[in-house]
């Protein structure tokens, strides 16, 4: 048969790419401030969705909350693409379109997020053990300089060294490498400050 149900096999991979930039253009930081009434994230602190900014509100539980929905929404299409058996390039290319719809929402005029959480879900979904590592270097980092954005850039410069070592299959390994190249070039305005002392961070408490 060359058809599932009433749907042609080619189109499969495009429906499951589109679905999957569907799902990342959903913002929860958005979604999350506005439940807790909270101002609209992209009008206060750095103006960005991600976890992070929603944090510096005071609130702990819509932060955590937007965190794990933008991972989840990273994870689940993919995970959907690995369990439907679907060629390597399709779920690298659904991982791929979920990020992106993160950082170019279709439902905010393409102005979304940093990525970072999104990316994490992408990477957990593929591996494990990908996901692991990447965030144990976040965590070290922010730890040691009490910066988010270091934590993610670093983690984002050194995520393709441990998909090359982890992932057998070049398809994820290219994703993996965009994704990091994208998530560095979100973060270049953090770049600047940090080199000019001004990036904003969490301090230690004593």
């Amino acid at each position: 048969m060359n058809e599932l149900g009433f749907i042609p096999v080619t189109l499969i991979p495009i429906i499951g790419i589109g679905f999957a930039y569907l799902i990342g253009s959903i913002s929860f930081g958005i979604i999350f401030s506005k439940l807790f009434g909270l101002p609209d994230p992209r009008t206060v602190g750095s103006g960005n969705i991600g976890a992070t900014n929603i944090a510096r509100s005071g609130k702990k539980l819509p932060a955590i909350l937007t965190l794990l929905g933008d991972a989840f929404k990273g994870w689940l299409p993919v995970w959907l693409a690995l369990r439907t058996d679907m060629l390597m390039w399709v779920v690298a290319s659904v991982g791929l379109a979920v990020f992106l719809g993160h950082l170019y929402p279709i439902y905010h005029k393409f102005k979304g997020g940093k990525g970072v959480a999104t990316a994490f879900g992408v990477m957990l979904a593929v591996s494990p053990m990908l996901g692991l590592a990447t965030m144990i270097t976040w965590i070290l980092v922010f730890a040691l300089f009490r910066y988010s954005s270091l934590g993610a850039i670093i983690g984002a410069a050194l995520a393709p060294v441990y998909a090359w070592f982890l992932l057998p299959y070049k398809d994820y390994v290219l994703m993996v490498l965009v994704m990091a190249a994208m998530l560095v070039w979100r973060h270049r305005s953090n770049i600047q400050k940090l080199f000019a002392g001004t990036e904003s961070g969490f301090k230690k408490k004593n």
